[in-house]
């Protein structure tokens, strides 16, 4: 997560949009077509994966095919490095504990064994 807001800031994503994230559904920062690829995101990253045929019709609509697997590869890819990093205990960068800190820390957020 701390990567992932941080991530998000250097990409241009408006620290408002950042802290709205939690919102997504009902917040007027995220459009229809982002608010699609949020929820097939948190459904391919859920155990067991929990995406349906309808989250994926409605994700179409607004993605393309080639745009829909690389949603579903950085979900994949998050997870492995995720567990992984989560497994070792990985130390966190300066920065990333930083922006968690500030931006992500009010929704639970905690460092955690990623102290270095």
């Amino acid at each position: 997560m701390a990567h992932n807001a941080g991530a998000s800031l250097q990409h241009d994503i408006e620290p408002d949009k950042l802290a709205e994230v939690w919102n997504f559904r009902s917040s007027p920062a995220f459009s229809d077509a982002e608010r699609a690829a949020i929820e097939l995101a948190i459904a391919a990253g859920a155990q067991p994966n929990e995406v349906t045929d309808e989250m994926f019709e409605q994700a179409k609509r607004y993605w393309s095919e080639g745009q829909l697997v690389e949603i579903v590869s950085l979900v994949s890819f998050f997870g492995f490095y995720n567990r992984y990093n989560d497994t070792m205990a990985t130390p966190l960068e300066d920065e990333a504990i930083t922006v968690a800190e500030e931006h992500i820390s009010q929704h639970g957020w905690k460092l955690g064994k990623h102290a270095k």
